[in-house]
């Protein structure tokens, strides 16, 4: 938990990224945090900036909420037993995932499919994450496959539990669009939201989950509408992000031109808020430390996006969706933030630039609740410029 009297205070910040569609760049080189909370933001001459417990000099670098990974399969604490990778989610900090929200634990061994085990350990990897955080990383876990057989007064006793997920509709037995439609009103009425598996199948028990399920489901995630990884056909995504309403998950793990084509097709629909971004790792294709990053400079460069736009999708636009207290820089949300800046010798006038024209910036220092978690970034390319923390 954050010091309530702990103050940071972040100064000299080149360029604010709010996270918010409707206003991604903020005025201000300074970000104030009490208690692992944002204060203020704005100009240092207007701000209470005496005294801080913890003095960050950005010098010049950009600030970013911290990324929010909308999709990963998490089993325990910092190990993955699908590639028998340690650390992974420490190297994802690494590439400026500061959260990470699970769409199931499929990848556990024996992951029981019985009613009363599925709910156990639904409950057992809430409550492994909720006290053990990696590396500072706040992992959103206890997900679990919804089976046959389940009754509402499951989802009643998952959600009195403290389980606020399900993970991918599909993934289990449930595959038919009027029971997983009948799930998921059950998980809604009690709090607990819902993803839904999109296109072909991803591991042995999945199957194809095309658009006529996804829409009688009516889960509140689309998840992998680019597929995890076979995607639809281009008219079923079309026809999904015309006719469902709900969140368009684009991942690292999936298609990219159909990726770019969902995106595209939600600012025509002038719905943009409705794009979030994941990396569906681990997985067969690895895991991707800097996934969410390559998702930004890929959309914003092949799909003509602004790289400050992009940069909610990952934010703002996941934070709101998935009701959380991070993801925006303004006051009351929770201090956690990237300062990143162009990578050395890229092309570009500047950051945003840069990244516009497919380049990755450089991930400079991670900020969670207010505290610095790690430095310069192994993963990313060098930064041309660092922050500091003085005090």
């Amino acid at each position: 938990m954050a010091d309530s009297a702990h103050k940071l205070v972040i100064k000299n910040i080149g360029l604010i990224l709010s996270g918010a569609l409707e206003k991604p760049i903020i005025e201000g080189d300074t970000v104030v945090a009490v208690g692992g909370k944002i204060a203020a933001v704005g100009y240092e001459k207007d701000l209470d900036t005496d005294q801080p417990d913890s003095l960050i000099d950005a010098h010049g670098v950009a600030l970013s909420p911290g990324l929010i990974d909308s999709h990963v399969h998490p089993v325990i604490g910092d190990y993955t037993p699908r590639q028998q990778q340690l650390n992974w989610i420490d190297s994802c900090l690494h590439g400026g995932v500061t959260t990470m929200i699970s769409a199931g634990e499929v990848h556990m061994p024996g992951r029981p499919k019985d009613i009363v085990g599925l709910k156990a350990m639904a409950i057992a990897s809430q409550r492994w994450y909720e006290n053990f955080r990696p590396s500072g990383v706040k992992v959103l876990a206890g997900a679990p496959v919804i089976e046959e057989g389940m009754e509402e007064q499951d989802f009643k006793d998952m959600a009195e539990a403290g389980v606020t997920l399900l993970g991918e509709v599909g993934l289990g037995s449930v595959k038919a669009g009027d029971k997983a439609k009948q799930m998921v009103a059950w998980a809604r009425k009690y709090g607990i939201q819902s993803t839904i598996h999109t296109g072909g199948p991803s591991i042995p028990g999945s199957g194809l989950i095309d658009k006529d399920v996804v829409l009688e489901a009516d889960a509140d995630i689309i998840g992998h509408i680019n597929g995890g990884h076979t995607a639809l056909p281009d008219d079923q995504i079309v026809c999904l992000c015309e006719r469902c309403g709900r969140g368009i998950e684009l991942v690292h793990n999936g298609n990219e031109r159909a990726a770019l084509l969902a995106m595209r097709t939600a600012f025509e629909l002038k719905q943009s808020e409705r794009v979030i971004l994941g990396t569906d790792a681990p997985a067969g294709s690895g895991v991707q430390p800097l996934g969410i990053l390559r998702m930004i400079a890929m959309l914003s460069s092949l799909g003509d996006v602004p790289a400050e736009i992009a940069f909610c999708f990952a934010t703002g636009n996941t934070a709101r969706m998935r009701g959380l207290d991070c993801g925006l820089i303004e006051a009351g949300k929770s201090a956690d933030f990237i300062l990143i800046d162009t990578a050395q010798h890229a092309p570009g006038k500047d950051m945003l630039e840069s990244i516009h024209q497919g380049n990755l910036p450089g991930v400079g220092m991670t900020v969670i609740d207010g505290v610095a978690r790690s430095a310069r970034s192994r993963n990313t390319p060098p930064a041309t410029r660092l922050p500091e923390q003085v005090t």
